[in-house]
């Protein structure tokens, strides 16, 4: 990202990361699978198909305690008939601008949905009878309130068993509080920073998010607007959908729109489905080829270039016509991989390359290492797209050769396979992290062996493209090192393929 920023340092006010959009999902740990469910009932004597009529009461408990909260804070409760062409958050909106936000319920919807449900089963060969899965429609309950810290979040409530709650937070909104808190003036437009007095503080306090502090308000919100189901204990909450953006703040519309209409109009083409797997740390498979795109669309508020692959998506758009957001989306965070402790099948703890948990606990520090590393990616790629001399004055550097000692180690070149599988190893997200090691190296270089490996490691040093750190045999990228790996993923698709194709045409 620093290429990027030092290049219009200029004309930018501001750079920030910070959460966005978050859902998180509720699960009650007892009763949220069929066979916990089963064991629910049994323990309770309950017949298995009785399980009707154990689940009515707390049907009827949530509508009562909901008519009780909406009528204590003179709140209407609205039905919505039809679902897909109603935008709740607009209603919101409006309500918001006559009621003022101050902190408290706002509003309640209720819809009839679809929902996680059990049903009875008998197995007529084994005898038993058991809970099995199943899916049906039930009456659900939005609770619109604004939270002193999260801001406008919804609470959405199910009233058929197993109660699978959903939150949902915006990041700005949080991040706002707290530099109210701090005493920190800024400018919010929407769910967007316009100006911070302090944007190094509001980094430290963003990157800080207390995760602790988030799951106090969800338990609370639970308590407050659905009582009824405390005999169950305490929600487990788990991530469901977060998006990360990284803003850079320019001075003015007229100093962001040529840049950024040259930026989007050239990423939509030069940039390639292994390419986008490469900025979330991943890597293109033939298997996974069918999942990766992107996508140009025209907005009311700009336009906006996506990247998917997967369940995972990088969007860059501008944002009130001077603001850059990059946006890096997981719907299942599982998608992103780091090292951390792993507990095996013989209850030895390990530490290797493991999925991220889905635990809201891995929004700090995890996932914002690993979003905010997606989105550095991103605009180190477009720094090469900005300004392409700096991406062929490193290429010199790289291609020639360095003497050591009696050892000559040639250059780096960017039209041989191991040279470039190597550059898009580099960019993977576990190694922008967690350090490179030989052992690690090796598992994405199959074909190089131990010895072979040293001496890459040792190329890569003299180049300037790694550091070792202390006396340990783990090395860092450094700052040459990642322009240079992101370099080597466009350099050829973007600059010297299509010279070269143009020039076979002329001929």
């Amino acid at each position: 990202m620093s290429d990027f920023i030092d290049r219009h340092q200029n004309i930018v006010r501001g750079v920030l990361g910070c959460y966005d959009r978050v859902v998180v999902q509720g699960t009650l740990p007892g009763i949220c699978y069929a066979d916990g469910m089963t064991a629910h009932l049994d323990a309770k004597k309950i017949r298995i198909f009785d399980y009707p009529r154990f689940a009515e009461p707390f049907r009827d408990a949530i509508r009562g305690d909901t008519d009780k909260v909406a009528a204590a804070a003179g709140v209407t409760i609205e039905f919505i008939r039809k679902v897909k062409g109603f935008r709740k958050e607009d209603r919101i909106q409006k309500i918001i601008a006559e009621r003022g936000s101050h902190p408290g319920l706002v509003h309640i919807f209720s819809a009839m949905e679809a929902c996680t449900s059990y049903k009875p089963w008998h197995n007529k060969v084994t005898g038993q009878t058991f809970l099995r899965y199943d899916t049906g429609k039930c009456v659900h309950y939005y609770f619109y309130f604004i939270d002193p810290i999260l801001g406008l979040c919804y609470l959405r409530i199910p009233t058929w068993c197993p109660f699978r709650a959903q939150v949902y937070f915006n990041g700005h909104n949080w991040l706002a509080s707290k530099l109210r808190a701090r005493k920190i003036d800024f400018e919010m437009l929407d769910n967007a920073f316009a100006s911070i007095a302090d944007w190094k503080k509001a980094q430290q306090i963003s990157d800080d998010f207390n995760v602790s502090e988030l799951h106090s308000i969800l338990d609370a919100a639970v308590a407050r607007y659905c009582p009824a189901l405390s005999p169950f204990g305490r929600y487990h909450w788990s991530i469901m959908q977060v998006e990360y953006a990284t803003d850079i703040v320019f001075g003015s519309t007229d100093e962001l729109h040529p840049l950024y209409d040259h930026l989007s109009r050239t990423a939509i083409h030069a940039i390639k489905a292994a390419d986008v797997a490469t900025f979330l740390g991943r890597s293109l498979t033939s298997r996974s080829e069918q999942e990766a795109g992107a996508s140009f669309s025209t907005r009311i508020e700009g336009t906006r270039v996506r990247h998917y692959f997967g369940p995972a998506s990088i969007k860059m758009y501008d944002k009130h016509g001077f603001i850059l957001r990059v946006e890096t989306t997981a719907n299942d965070v599982t998608f992103f991989h780091h090292h951390r402790t792993v507990e095996q099948k013989d209850g030895k703890r390990v530490m290797k390359l493991a999925p991220v948990k889905k635990s809201i606990y891995s929004l700090s520090p995890d996932l914002i290492s690993l979003l905010a590393a997606a989105n550095d990616r991103y605009l180190q790629f477009l720094s090469t797209i900005d300004d392409p001399t700096l991406g062929l004055k490193t290429l010199t550097k790289l291609s020639t050769s360095v003497q050591k000692g009696p050892h000559t180690y040639r250059g780096f070149n960017f039209f041989d396979d191991d040279d470039q599988t190597m550059f898009e190893t580099l960019c993977r997200g576990e190694f922008f992290i967690s350090g490179i090691r030989n052992k690690t190296l090796r598992q994405h270089l199959a074909s190089h062996k131990p010895a072979q490996v040293s001496r890459l490691l040792k190329r890569l040093r003299l180049h300037g493209i790694i550091k070792k750190i202390g006396k340990s045999y783990k090395y860092y990228l450094t700052e040459l090192g990642r322009h240079v790996a992101v370099v080597g993923l466009t350099l050829k698709t973007m600059f010297l393929v299509p010279e070269f194709a143009s020039a076979a045409l002329a001929s």
